[in-house]
């Protein structure tokens, strides 16, 4: 509530503002001119929402609005990896008997997806940063999408299953860095790591949910109007993605420019909290080649996306979790029911550890934990084949992802401006990263299980060298604050600016 101060200067009751540093005495103490000064401040920036607290509630409904309008993409999601894995279910039950897969033509298939996938991610983000219209764009593409996957349940042969992988990859590169972007356009800093990660948790439950589908589909729908089970799994599957985007086309939200269902107060605060988060307009124009010239010269750029390769190298045991599995001895009904408990698991230790590393404003030391967490799972499942022991490591290794989810909001957090910049830099370390799904789905091969050691041995290794890149990266954006604080003092800055997230 609005009221004055006995000099009539309006205040926000209840409101304890913060204070500069050079706002104190010597003793640390805050002048009593300064809290005036400050409180005049944080009325004046807010006087267009009538006040502090008017704006703080206009804000929360602002969020929930748009927090009910982005819970599509999890669902998306969820259909975007299923679409993209469900090949690994499919193998259980004769997708590579009934194609006359040979030798390495399995992991090539799983393979190919992301050459594709890597090729259109960057432009893709471009032209979504350039068209503003993600409501129309993303659904667009997931229709596409949808298609392709139930042509894949139509092949014959090696030829025609790898040209459907191909372009499911060409397709899907839209939706994950096009998803992050769109978070970033909506979201300040404190706020992202929770919403990448409630995203990404679609990705978690998809490992869960898609094996609990796939063995509905694969046990309930054998010789079904003459189709093998696996073909009923690419038709539902790709079937139920087409009419979701149909309705997503309604319910995404656009850009804060462009979205019409916004309020004029709700879209003019949804512009000022981003400049007020990164120091500049959000929406400041900056041509196409402009951001694409800037992320390319940013060393930054690939050192991290090369720290996200070498982790997504140790998650590909996600591609094979069924064949992991099934080393439990268990038949195929109950190794798909298996996967889905260390995949719930995973979704709920990505939710708290990524709530609590926005709390603290912390990233580096969440991401060490999990994946460490990671490789003692991998260190258990090399040392034995005792049942209980080895579906134990499933978990911890799921569990990986919650690390996963947090450096991909570090990395948000740590390019926040221009937005042309920041869509191309999003896009392209997830691209470039997509390399490391080339590169793990030739680490499982069958000569190597049942116990896998060799392949475990790699995921050791990866993530370790994500973990001591993690670490770089870290020093680097605390020598970055450091500089930004001693200009700051030297130039006798009253307010602290941006400062990167460690």
């Amino acid at each position: 509530m609005s009221v004055t101060n006995e000099k009539g200067v309006p205040s926000d009751e209840g409101h304890t503002p913060k204070f500069p540093a050079s706002s104190t005495d010597e003793k640390g103490s805050i002048s009593h001119t300064d809290r005036l000064n400050s409180d005049v401040e944080n009325f004046d920036k807010d006087e267009e929402f009538g006040g502090p607290d008017n704006r703080r509630r206009l804000e929360k409904k602002l969020l929930l609005k748009v927090d009910l309008r982005m819970s599509i993409l999890v669902v998306i999601y969820i259909l975007n990896y299923i679409d993209r894995n469900n090949a690994a279910a499919a193998r259980l039950r004769g997708f590579e008997a009934d194609l006359h897969l040979t030798g390495k033509q399995f992991p090539t298939l799983l393979s190919i997806l992301y050459v594709g996938y890597i090729i259109m991610q960057v432009p893709s983000n471009m032209f979504l940063n350039w068209i503003g219209k993600p409501s129309l764009y993303l659904p667009a593409c997931m229709i596409v999408w949808g298609t392709i996957s139930v042509l894949t349940g139509i092949t014959h042969n090696f030829v025609g299953a790898l040209l459907t992988r191909f372009f499911l990859g060409f397709v899907e590169a839209a939706f994950f860095p096009g998803a992050l972007f769109l978070l970033s356009k909506w979201y300040k800093r404190e706020e992202l790591g929770l919403r990448t990660a409630i995203l990404y948790v679609g990705n978690i439950i998809s490992n869960g949910f898609g094996t609990l589908m796939a063995s509905g589909i694969l046990n309930g729908m054998e010789g079904k109007l003459g189709h093998a089970a696996w073909r009923w799994l690419f038709y539902i599957e790709g079937g139920i993605t087409i009419a979701v985007a149909v309705l997503a086309i309604f319910v995404l939200p656009d850009f804060p420019t462009t979205s019409k269902w916004l309020s004029p107060q709700e879209r003019s605060l949804a512009v000022k909290r981003m400049e007020e988060d990164g120091g500049v307009n959000d929406e400041e124009s900056e041509s196409a080649g402009s951001g694409l010239l800037m992320a390319l010269l940013d060393w930054r750029v690939w050192f991290i996306a090369l720290a996200l390769t070498s982790q997504v190298v140790a998650l590909s045991f996600n591609a094979y979790f069924p064949t992991l599995t099934a080393t439990l001895g268990y038949n195929r009904t109950v190794t798909l029911l298996l996967c889905a408990p260390p995949w719930a698991f995973a979704a709920l230790v990505t939710f708290f550890v990524s709530r609590h590393s926005d709390q603290v404003q912390e990233r580096f030391y969440h991401i060490m934990g999990s994946y460490i967490t990671g490789i003692i799972g991998f260190i258990i499942a090399i040392s034995t084949m005792n049942t209980a022991a080895r579906y134990i490591s499933l978990f911890l290794m799921a569990q990986s992802y919650a690390g996963f989810v947090v450096l991909y909001a570090w990395i948000s957090n740590s390019f926040p401006r221009p937005p042309s910049k920041r869509a191309v830099a999003l896009a392209l370390i997830n691209a470039f990263s997509q390399l490391g799904n080339i590169a793990g789905s030739y680490v499982w091969p069958t000569a190597w299980g049942p116990t896998y050691r060799y392949s475990y041995g790699i995921c050791i290794a990866t993530s370790g060298l994500a973990i001591a890149m993690c670490f770089v990266f870290k020093l680097h954006l605390q020598s970055l604050n450091r500089k930004a604080e001693a200009e700051e003092k030297a130039n006798g800055a009253e307010k602290q600016g941006f400062r990167y997230i460690l």
